[in-house]
């Protein structure tokens, strides 16, 4: 799975409309947050810096919800944007998550484990496997 790195909202523009998990990289308005949602009609989520994500309006937070998008916190570890655009969530991210869940931990242990294995956020990996149980529902 691969997260869209988004450095600046100069950015937002370029966006194709296929990107599903954005990571927003600056401090975003509500102006930004909208022009991301109308350039990229298929996100499923955006994630955003902790720091970053206090600031966003009340009024946000209802649009995206309404519109289906999760808003995740959280920071993308080590990537560096001017090698490539997009973090990618390696398959084995999700092999270990079937792994721990089969040895029947539940799901706040399972999001422990794997955040201090992978440094990814525990928003993005509760949204991972929610994701990960929706395919599988539909297939």
């Amino acid at each position: 799975m691969r997260i869209r790195v988004v450095s600046s909202k100069e950015e937002i523009n370029s966006l194709g409309s296929g990107e599903k998990i954005i990571h927003l990289a600056f401090r975003p308005s509500n102006k930004d947050i909208f022009a991301l949602v109308q350039a990229c009609p298929n996100v499923k989520a955006i994630h955003i810096p902790s720091s970053y994500i206090r600031t966003i309006s009340n009024s946000t937070k209802m649009f995206l919800d309404m519109q289906g998008i999760s808003l995740l916190e959280g920071d993308v570890w080590g990537h560096r944007k001017d090698i490539n655009e997009y973090s990618e969530i390696k398959p084995e991210v999700f092999d270990r998550m079937q792994e721990l869940k089969g040895e029947g931990l539940s799901e706040s242990s399972v999001l422990d484990r794997l955040g201090r294995e992978t440094r990814l956020s525990k928003d993005l990996l509760k949204f991972l496997i929610k994701e990960k149980e929706k395919t599988k529902r539909t297939k």
